[in-house]
């Protein structure tokens, strides 16, 4: 779906507005506008500092300026609708990847930047009720996990930059009839566009392994919710997202030996909604098209005074055996503390990500070994990495957790995951030290094996730190001043890559058709 026809449907709906502002209630706008400079010792920025920000800023160095504005929808009225533009622009610094050059078979240095000028967000929406449908790109965030605290979501986290489609969903939780409100669902679909294919061919090394571009992207969730009024609430469900689509082009030793376009039809976009085999489509060795997603299970119990403990689950899903249950304790184990009013402590999070087991350590599959096995064995899930896509990923950040090293990180132009066989811990903390400073904190540590078709002989590490201030001024409350200092030490990253990063924002709204 193209940029200008987004631009249209804005322009548009700016017309209709304008030419007949009796028929509109008045509309309150909120904009704002800033500058962010961000400054490291290695070719890329910290883990913390570039992760969970919807991919807006990666590199060692960065002068950026973002502006937006946008118009909330009213959910307490029967019809409402919104629309949002985020632009972002300005000076990244480069970092090299390796490059095969099959005239002369050299590598060499393949430098590369983020865009200087791109637009992050541009969509309208609307409701009728308890349904509302988008149109454009919108960034998406986790309907499970503290975005702010977490290490991320292992299916829709918000690090990476948000695809152009169409979704359609619930607006918040909605009584599931004749359960008199003990039982509530909420969910959406939708289909997008993700626009990286210039990033993978601008960053992969043409030698070896394989690129996909032209792509669909579809995301979804369902999850249920017993009643929110009682002290002990349940939240239960899946999410579940699929790429398909697009033409994988093979590389073997720095020569193309194959081109293959797949599915995207009528049938493609179906098995969005019930994953199985395509048959003879050029995207089909088992199921049709790169499926990843989690079961969801959290629990939430308000505690007299109002605050907040928290205990949740991602169980994480490749295929059939991971939805089975089959995958050991893989997944995102937390717990989160969040205090009813403003203090030295607000909020915590404590998770455990186990990406160990993927279905066990053998990948068995009868027709490899004609009968030689005869009892049941499986494996090699590879999460978030696929035969014929490029990663769960979009301009080289991970779609899902961030905690996995995303393919950005790969300078050596390899465009997947490599170290997805990892386990971890994450610690957030975030407060208020005074009506004008807040703070934020978190500390991780994870060790790698490389992934299930390429383990690594030893293990890596990387150990992560980030501190933040937040500042208010009461003299300007429009303005909000935030310093950040990030740090890796370890091996899966750049060894003691240190950085930070400094901003300026200014945040305020307007009124039409007082």
């Amino acid at each position: 779906m193209k940029l200008t026809h987004h631009i249209l449907v804005v322009v548009s709906l700016a017309m209709a507005m304008a030419s007949a502002p009796a028929a509109w209630d008045q509309v309150d706008i909120d904009y704002e506008g800033g500058v962010t400079v961000n400054a490291g010792n290695k070719e890329l920025a910290p883990y913390y500092i570039a992760s969970n920000r919807g991919g807006t800023l990666t590199q060692q160095y960065s002068t950026l300026v973002n502006a937006g504005a946008w118009h909330e929808m009213d959910t307490t009225r029967r019809f409402s609708y919104g629309f949002g533009v985020e632009l972002w622009g300005g000076y990244s610094s480069s970092a090299d990847y390796d490059r095969y050059n099959a005239s002369n078979g050299i590598f060499y240095n393949n430098s590369q930047h983020p865009a200087r000028l791109w637009v992050q967000q541009l969509y309208v929406e609307g409701k009728y009720r308890s349904v509302s449908a988008t149109l454009g790109a919108k960034q998406l965030e986790s309907p499970v996990v503290n975005s702010t605290l977490s290490s991320g979501d292992l299916t829709m986290s918000g690090n990476a930059r948000p695809g152009a489609g169409v979704n359609v969903g619930f607006v918040n939780f909605q009584n599931v009839p004749y359960t008199h409100g003990w039982l509530q669902l909420c969910g959406e679909i939708g289909y997008y566009r993700l626009s990286d294919g210039d990033w993978l061919e601008n960053h992969y090394n043409y030698y070896n392994n394989f690129i996909t571009t032209g792509y669909w992207y579809n995301y979804k969730y369902a999850h249920f919710r017993t009643k929110p009024s009682q002290p002990l609430v349940v939240t239960f469900g899946m999410q579940a997202a699929y790429q398909f689509g697009g033409t994988r082009a093979i590389y073997e030793h720095g020569a193309e030996t194959e081109r293959v376009k797949m599915d995207d039809n009528a049938k493609a976009f179906f098995r969005a909604l019930i994953p199985g085999s395509g048959g003879s489509s050029a995207g089909d060795t088992y199921v049709e098209g790169n499926h990843v997603g989690t079961w969801d299970i959290a629990l939430d119990y308000k505690l007299p005074g109002g605050t907040v403990l928290r205990a949740y689950h991602e169980r994480i899903w490749e295929d059939g055996s991971g939805v089975g249950f089959k995958n050991g304790f893989d997944g995102l184990w937390g717990i989160e503390y969040r205090a009813a009013h403003r203090g030295v402590v607000d909020g915590a999070v404590l998770e455990y990500v186990d990406f160990t087991n993927q279905s066990g350590p053998v990948h068995y599959s009868q027709d490899d070994h004609h009968g030689e096995l005869t009892g049941h064995a499986t494996g090699a899930d590879n999460y978030y990495n696929n035969y014929a896509y490029n990663g769960y990923a979009n301009h080289g950040m991970s779609i899902g957790s961030p905690f996995v090293k995303s393919p950005l990180y790969n300078t050596g132009g390899y465009m997947a995951y490599i170290d997805n066989m990892m386990r971890g811990f994450h610690a957030g903390i975030k407060g208020t030290v005074s009506h004008e400073v807040s703070y934020r904190a978190m500390l991780s540590y994870r060790r790698a094996w490389g992934n299930p078709f390429l383990p690594r002989a030893r293990g890596v590490s990387d150990t992560s730190l980030f501190l933040e201030t937040v500042i208010v001024p009461s003299w300007m409350r429009q303005l909000t001043l935030t310093a950040q200092f990030a740090c890796d030490f370890g091996t899966l990253y750049r060894r003691n890559n240190v950085g930070g990063l400094v901003s300026i924002v200014y945040h305020g709204n307007l009124t039409l058709f007082k």
